[in-house]
């Protein structure tokens, strides 16, 4: 699928300003704009050397339960680094196989489970992305929400920050934010 294909989604000022394709095209998805917002989470965050075990480990995007990106989310870190090391994406199904990774997309189909999930992952330096309603609020970092064919950015400062992860001020900018 060509959907992320760099000569129809150009990324301005923070990387999350998606231009419109071409006529013919048709719009981007709610998954295609929020796989492109996860690869510019990258470009915008300072993660602390020792959320990696070693200075070639990749960055690792992770997707904790039903998968609702299908390519998009690898086509748009495809060939990408964050500070020289590769970014690569890995699906969890379940809380129990998430092993080390910087950046934890937490799906819809474990919105019953946001609490436990949140618990079992703070202190590890894990930026945690979300996409059901409250999750700012129960302690989530970072939320991506669809609202009228829009993704709107929401970020919880202060979780960030006790993860030790940095935030571009451009990224700020953007985002509603919650301290």
């Amino acid at each position: 699928m060509e959907l992320l294909n760099r000569k129809r989604i150009a990324v301005f000022a923070m990387g999350l300003v998606i231009s419109a394709p071409p006529l013919q095209a048709a719009p981007p998805s709610e998954y295609s704009l929020k796989s492109v917002f996860l690869y510019s989470f990258c470009r915008f965050m300072e993660w602390p050397d020792s959320a990696f075990s070693s200075p070639n480990e990749p960055l690792i995007i992770s997707v904790l339960g039903e998968d609702p990106f299908g390519s998009l989310l690898n086509e748009a870190v495809e060939g990408e680094t964050y500070h020289g090391r590769p970014i690569r994406i890995e699906h969890y199904r379940t809380l129990h196989d998430v092993k080390r990774c910087q950046l934890l997309f937490i799906s819809r189909s474990e919105a019953s489970r946001i609490d436990q999930i949140l618990a079992a992952v703070a202190g590890k330096g894990i930026v945690t992305v979300g996409e059901t309603d409250g999750f700012i609020e129960k302690g989530g970092m970072i939320s991506l929400t669809a609202e009228h064919k829009r993704v709107r950015l929401r970020v919880n400062l202060a979780t960030l920050r006790a993860a030790n992860v940095e935030v571009s001020s451009k990224m700020l900018r953007v985002a509603e934010i919650k301290s």
